[in-house]
């Protein structure tokens, strides 16, 4: 039997934060840490699945068997692994065959840099690879969301599943989540004398509970009261207009911050393509008040780090991910990184956090084959 491994990414989002299931605009970039799925073709219609990061836990099902709910596995990780061979069974595709499927994710779990969406993308890629599917990279991007969304059961938007997918080395993914036009902007820190900092908060980022669901909730209920097909559709001109006709004042500010986030996506690429990496800073900061303000998903994790950061002189600071936890990024001139860290450290201490973690971040290529047998 053909073997092949597949290795895919994590994603830092620079900016655009809760834009991508209102049709809107993202910019993320593919980290160098990655998931990868090493898959072997059955013929008995069975799923074995293993991780490295798990000795010891097998989870073992039928492809006839699988579908949606918690109750397939015992192991819960393995259901995003399991939800992508139901999703391409749903889609037609001959898998009924079965496979052997051993995972090795690299990409930090809880902290918002999408290890869900790595380790989707490493299985449908290798089972394409191995069975001989042909399928585009976009169409394997929308069949591990459906994963997750009716599989897993988290509604996530397509942003993550695109990055790991389409990402390139040395660009940031500017993505039209309604189109899926997608190009690669040039961003190469290093060139300027600048680091994207990541700041690991380590306090857990859970999506599958009930606060970012309601989000996304808040955003439908306002896109019918204003009559447009997504938010995206609403123009920053006609922002003003559209929150007068909204008597809630919560959807008046989750209207607000995804019309204006979608503004600063363009506004940044408009800077990157001009080669003013260091001018994007501003923005970034504008989108953290606007998520803690507006769509109220930072945590004081969150904001501390962004607060430190921008107090030891970083250019720009935001955080990244959906929220509720995970990590925050900052824009920092590479002689001030160091400062930058103390600073952030010594805010978590006198906050009685537990130490946070950092890495630069380089900007990496999406999903790739790296071995075949």
């Amino acid at each position: 039997m053909t073997t092949v491994t597949w290795a895919a990414p994590g994603r830092v989002n620079l900016i655009g934060e809760h834009t991508d299931y209102n049709g809107g605009f993202v910019l993320p970039l593919a980290l160098p840490h990655r998931t990868t799925a090493t898959v072997t073709a059955r013929t008995d219609g069975r799923l074995r699945v293993r991780s490295a990061q798990r000795p010891g836990e097998v989870a073992e099902t039928t492809v006839a068997d699988l579908g949606p709910g918690a109750a397939q596995t015992a192991h819960a990780w393995a259901g995003y692994v399991l939800g992508v061979v139901w999703a391409l069974r749903e889609a037609g595709h001959p898998v009924g065959a079965g496979a052997d499927v051993v995972v090795d994710g690299r990409v930090p779990e809880g902290a918002g840099l999408s290890s869900s969406a790595a380790l989707e993308c490493a299985v449908a890629t290798a089972l394409d690879d191995v069975l001989g599917l042909g399928l585009r990279r976009t169409e394997l991007a929308r069949l591990a969301q459906w994963a997750e969304n009716e599989y897993v059961g988290v509604p996530s938007g397509i942003m993550d599943q695109m990055a790991a997918m389409l990402c390139a080395a040395g660009h940031a993914l500017f993505l039209d989540c309604r189109s899926l036009a997608a190009e690669h902007v040039p961003l190469d820190p290093d060139r300027h004398g600048l680091i994207v900092l990541v700041v690991d908060t380590r306090a857990p980022h859970r999506l599958v509970g009930g606060e970012y669901a309601d989000r996304r909730r808040s955003c439908e209920q306002a896109t019918a009261a204003l009559g447009v097909p997504r938010l995206r559709d609403v123009p920053p001109a006609g922002l003003d207009a559209a929150l007068a006709r909204l008597a809630d004042g919560t959807l008046r500010r989750r209207v607000r911050h995804v019309v204006t986030e979608n503004q600063r996506v363009l506004d940044t690429v408009r800077l990157l393509r001009a080669g003013r990496t260091a001018d994007i800073g501003p923005l970034l900061s504008a989108s953290h008040a606007s998520l803690r303000e507006d769509f109220e998903v930072t945590t004081p994790h969150l904001d501390a780090a962004v607060h430190a950061a921008l107090d030891a002189g970083a250019l720009g600071a935001r955080m990244t991910g959906g929220g509720f936890g995970g990590c925050a990024l900052a824009l920092v001139r590479s002689g001030a990184a160091e400062q930058v860290r103390s600073a952030v450290r010594r805010a978590y201490l006198e906050a009685g956090f537990d130490p946070p973690r950092f890495f630069a971040v380089t900007p990496s290529a999406g999903a790739h084959r790296t071995a075949v047998a």
